[in-house]
């Protein structure tokens, strides 16, 4: 039987702990392997912690991958809980000896790129570009998380269909809630109910920052995107503290109102030492069939041409480049689609609002970074 054992650990590495990505034999979650002289296999596993709302994927998925063994006539999965000394353990190997309190995006060495979607005001879709701008990249086989740093209002759960969704924590280390192939974490998903409100300070909104940031197990990351509450106010002077190699995608809509504050968050980044790559414009037009000629005719319901001048005019201010991303034309499915929990990209990529956003990820996904302005953490001799 030890040739069945050896070929059951072996298939046991194929099985991916769905919250923290990494193979359950890596982690330490496999605690005894078993096979009878009838072929019957059984497995111990030891979940993170007890009750992990995910065991039953965690199980399922062990029984598929020892149950495709040749002579392997029945799988039986025993779940069990981690002890406090092997959670200790764990979190000291995925922190890999660093600091519990270190953020790993602030490092010199870190080759995740973290995007922060701003906008001058409320109203322009921010947090509908990111969700689907977060999705588009998971679909082109990048590692997405996504930080829904707007406290006061998170959308993102409601966006993502994860109101109900609970974080794991091990041994004080929080797990993202994966979901489409990303890791989410939003303050809506620790509060006590839907309807609670927060009502913080400074302080102690610096304070939730840095836990989403340094003891939130992000793992490898090609992309964070962070989604920053409206204005620039204190999430913004945090961030541009905590993220000082952080890139910024300003949004705004065609009107003018919009574009004039829609500049200033754009200059709120550059005085943080946060470079500026863009301008999405959204809800930058309707697409109309006409009534008489039965042909589809661009409509400018909000006026025209805002985003291109934001872009311009950061440009010039910024004494760079900062180009016009992409335009977003305006679509009902985009905010029906956020209300159902599942955003417009994954449901209907061929809408023409889901192919700009598409196209903005594949611009952004094949880019290559400027290391220009770039912190090194090298101070000269």
């Amino acid at each position: 039987m030890s040739v069945l054992v050896d070929a059951v650990h072996q298939a046991l590495t194929t099985v991916i702990d769905p919250e923290i990505r990494r193979p359950i034999t890596d982690l330490g979650m496999v605690e005894s392997v078993e096979v009878d002289a009838d072929g019957a296999a059984s497995v111990g596993i030891l979940l993170t912690i007890a009750g992990c709302p995910l065991s039953n994927t965690i199980e399922a998925d062990v029984t598929k991958a020892v149950a495709t063994i040749e002579g392997i006539t029945d799988v039986r999965v025993r779940l069990g809980a981690m002890s406090e000394e092997q959670r200790a353990e764990l979190k000291k190997q995925l922190r890999g000896g660093r600091d519990d309190r270190e953020i790993p995006f602030a490092r010199s060495d870190s080759l995740t790129q973290v995007l922060l979607v701003a906008s001058g005001k409320g109203g322009v879709g921010k947090s509908s570009v990111t969700v689907n701008l977060a999705i588009a990249l998971a679909a082109r086989g990048r590692s997405v998380g996504v930080l829904d740093a707007d406290i006061y209002g998170h959308s993102i759960p409601q966006m993502m269909g994860l109101v109900d969704a609970m974080p794991t924590s091990v041994d004080g280390m929080i797990m993202p809630v994966p979901t489409m192939g990303m890791r989410v974490i939003s303050i809506g998903m620790l509060k006590e109910s839907r309807d609670q409100v927060i009502a913080w300070r400074g302080p102690i909104l610096d304070r939730a920052l840095q836990q989403f940031l340094a003891d939130v197990y992000w793992g490898d990351l090609d992309f964070l995107i962070v989604d920053l509450p409206p204005g620039t106010g204190d999430v913004a002077l945090s961030l541009g503290q905590k993220l000082p190699n952080a890139e910024v995608i300003v949004v705004t809509t065609p009107q003018q109102a919009a574009a004039e504050v829609a500049e200033r968050a754009g200059t709120m980044a550059s005085m943080l030492e946060q470079k500026v790559i863009g301008v999405v414009e959204n809800m930058a037009y309707l697409d109309a069939e006409c009534p008489h000629c039965g042909q589809t005719h661009r409509v400018d319901v909000f006026g025209k041409g805002g985003g291109a001048e934001v872009a311009g005019t950061l440009s010039t201010r910024l004494g760079y480049e900062v180009p016009l991303l992409a335009e977003v034309p305006m679509d009902p499915q985009m905010s029906s689609s956020g209300d159902l929990g599942v955003p417009l990209i994954a449901t209907d990529p061929m809408r023409p609002a889901a192919i700009a956003l598409g196209a903005l990820a594949e611009r952004l996904s094949s880019r290559k970074r400027n290391l220009a302005g770039f912190k090194l953490g090298v101070t000269p001799v």
